[in-house]
């Protein structure tokens, strides 16, 4: 049987069709696991092998996980591929529910790569750090505008440290700004103290990735950004090619082109939004390496000083990504020749 599952915030709308696409079950349930073992134990009745089919968004991991470890098998679908393949003039839970039964049936799905549970575990570090990371910068530019707000310079490269925390105790700001600078340094600090932590956790854990070592070797890269890179990846053998490997990235243009006319768009922005800021973090510092910094500077004058910079750190971004699927396909380190030489062919 194959079962369509349409997922939102407090249901999950079931439908479920046999071999000849006649309709069995339509149901819907909570998506917590009593009620999914309730659900496995009604379609179970039937007494057959059951595929289901459910919409990538969260909380669809849990669900498809819960009803793998009763027996059934579970694919995630794209979102966005699956309205494409099945375009509605009528959307509801229980029209997107048969659709993917449908799908299901007819072996239709545009199933997703899903990582194993330690590459999940991998993908949460990283991402943790990342977001603890955010929410400094966001404290960090808080304080720089109430300094601004209040006519008072900076100048101390890093106000932050220790000239800059005695530049702060010296200001004479007003109430009630003056308790939420002191808040928001007391936050930085607790802040520093957890990313650190963070950090020694993934160095302790990546000392033995198969990956991390290689990563490393490339321009722009260490301990963080390698780790962070490896997790989003997963397994390398899923790209067939260095261009399947840069398009997951979400780093390239959307395309559309329609007999002699071809027309370039933004970046797709598909993909996980973590290893594009990983890359991006990483060509920062690769446009200054003696491989990538003539094409980044070539570029950015070639586009101008209004968006120079981002377009050329977003091309060298793509750049490290090509590189990165020749070292790791080949389990090979960076080498400037060969590395950029295959880069520039792909």
């Amino acid at each position: 049987m194959y079962a369509g599952l349409d997922l939102s915030r407090q249901r999950l709308d079931v439908h479920v069709l046999d071999e000849d696409g006649r309709t069995v079950e339509v149901t819907a349930v909570h998506p917590d696991a009593d009620a999914l073992r309730t659900l496995v134990s009604i379609v179970g009745r039937h007494g057959q092998e059951v595929t289901a089919t459910i919409e990538s968004m969260n909380g669809a991991r849990f669900v498809r996980d819960q009803l793998e470890l009763a027996g059934w098998d579970v694919e995630i679908a794209d979102a966005v591929k699956v309205k494409g393949l099945a375009p509605l003039a009528a959307k509801t839970d229980r029209i997107d529910a048969r659709v993917l039964a449908e799908l299901g049936r007819r072996d239709l799905v545009p199933a997703i790569w899903l990582p194993d549970p330690e590459t999940r575990a991998e993908r949460e570090r990283a991402r943790f750090r990342l977001h603890l990371a955010r929410h400094r910068t966001a404290l960090k530019n808080r304080v720089h505008a109430t300094l601004i707000a209040f006519g008072h310079p900076v100048p101390v490269s890093d106000l932050f440290g220790v000239a800059g925390r005695e530049l702060l105790a010296s200001l004479a700001i007003p109430e009630p700004w003056a308790t939420t600078l002191a808040t928001s340094l007391r936050f930085v600090d607790e802040l520093d103290a957890q990313i650190d932590g963070c950090e020694r956790e993934l160095r302790a854990l990546g000392a033995d990735h198969p990956d991390i070592g290689l990563l490393r070797t490339v321009p722009g890269i260490a301990w963080v950004l390698g780790y962070t890179i490896a997790s989003e990846i997963g397994d390398i053998g899923r790209f067939s090619s260095a261009k399947k490997l840069a398009g997951y990235t979400g780093l390239c243009p959307l395309v559309r082109q329609s007999g002699g006319r071809d027309d370039r768009g933004p970046l797709a922005k598909n993909g996980p939004k973590y290893l594009r800021w990983a890359l991006i973090e990483a060509a920062t510092h690769a446009a200054r390496h003696p491989v990538y910094k003539e094409r980044y500077e070539r570029n950015k004058r070639r586009l101008g000083r209004q968006r120079g910079s981002k377009v050329a750190r977003v091309d060298i971004a793509r750049e490290l990504s090509t590189a990165i699927w020749h070292m790791l396909t080949r389990r090979e380190p960076f080498a400037p020749g060969r590395s950029h030489e295959s880069t520039l062919v792909a």
